[in-house]
């Protein structure tokens, strides 16, 4: 089962974990879970999260891997935090990104991290302690309801599409003071983005692909049928949105986070994350899991693109 050893950060192999979180990461999955408290569909997108083995799951997946650590940063560096004295890390899951910003604003400054699951907060709060960062369990549309005053900045990391867009730019603008930053990003696949370095990683089939390719075979599993969808949230509509919500945008643009098969393996190993969907269990999708990876290199590179938008609240 995942999570019952650690994935090195450039092989993927085996290897000893000597960080004490990176060790805690070693147990978390039992055989037991995996035959009997995992659902056999994945859990859900936006409820999924707020169920103690996801959160479990992605805190090591954090500590093991920088994909979180370095978009965090990203958004961070963009929010100009120096000076600040509140910044909301909004849908603040274990609190990566609100430990991003704390590590750059003054001992003065708060960290209000709102996310509506309190099975992550729970597990963020044994990881990260600082006395000026506080937790609230609320969903992000909600957000006016929790923070009563202005706000320097409002961040959002992996997360905004999942919310009512408009009613969270609405509520994210009634927090912040007038030129206060909200800055976010998404999802290349929701965005309908493309960065130029993923089309130029893309040399073989993906792991996603040859999950697939492994259910069908070995599980008789049938594909559904694919449709090509409109983006969900691509940069046209959130231009207006923000607009509309009270905002002008500063900056928008895509960028490339690189990793390693070793890490797409081991974010597929999170519940929420699972695949292929369907009625398999969770053991089956790792064992889908583990004969895929079988087939790649653990370091090749992986790339996944994302848009980055830089909003400010208008004066």
């Amino acid at each position: 089962m995942c999570w019952t050893w650690a994935f090195s950060r450039d092989t993927g192999s085996r290897s000893a974990i000597t960080h004490p979180r990176r060790r805690a990461c070693r147990p978390l999955f039992s055989e037991r879970v995996g035959r009997e408290e995992t659902p056999v569909v994945p859990p859900d997108a936006v409820a999924g999260w707020d169920e103690r083995h996801t959160a479990e799951a992605y805190a090591c997946f954090t500590h093991l891997f920088p994909m979180y650590t370095n978009t965090s940063r990203d958004l961070v560096e963009r929010a100009e935090l120096r000076g600040s004295r509140l910044v909301v890390d909004l849908c603040g899951g274990t609190g990566v990104t609100a430990g991003a910003a704390l590590a750059v604003l003054p001992s003065r400054a708060r960290v209000i991290s709102l996310d509506a699951s309190a099975a992550m907060q729970e597990v963020g709060r044994r990881s990260l302690h600082d006395t000026r960062l506080s937790w609230v369990t609320a969903r992000a549309e909600d957000v006016a309801r929790h923070v009563g005053e202005g706000a320097d900045a409002v961040v959002c990391n992996s997360a905004i599409w999942k919310t009512d867009t408009m009613a969270t730019f609405t509520a994210v603008r009634s927090v912040l003071r007038p030129g206060g930053r909200f800055v976010f990003n998404i999802g290349g696949g929701f965005a309908g983005v493309t960065h130029p370095d993923e089309e130029a990683a893309r040399t073989g089939p993906s792991l996603s692909a040859l999950i697939q390719d492994v259910a069908v075979r070995d599980y008789g599993y049938v594909p559904p049928r694919k449709t090509r969808a409109r983006p969900k949230l691509p940069l046209e509509v959130v231009r207006a949105q923000l607009r509309a919500a009270g905002f002008r945008v500063l900056e928008a643009g895509v960028v490339a986070h690189h990793g390693t098969m070793a890490e797409k393996r081991a974010w597929l190993s999170i519940p929420i994350f699972a695949q292929p969907e369907g009625d398999l269990t969770y053991e089956q999708r790792m064992e889908i899991l583990r004969k895929a990876y079988a087939l790649v290199a653990p370091g090749q590179v992986t790339v996944t693109s994302w848009l980055v938008v830089v909003a400010q609240a208008a004066g």
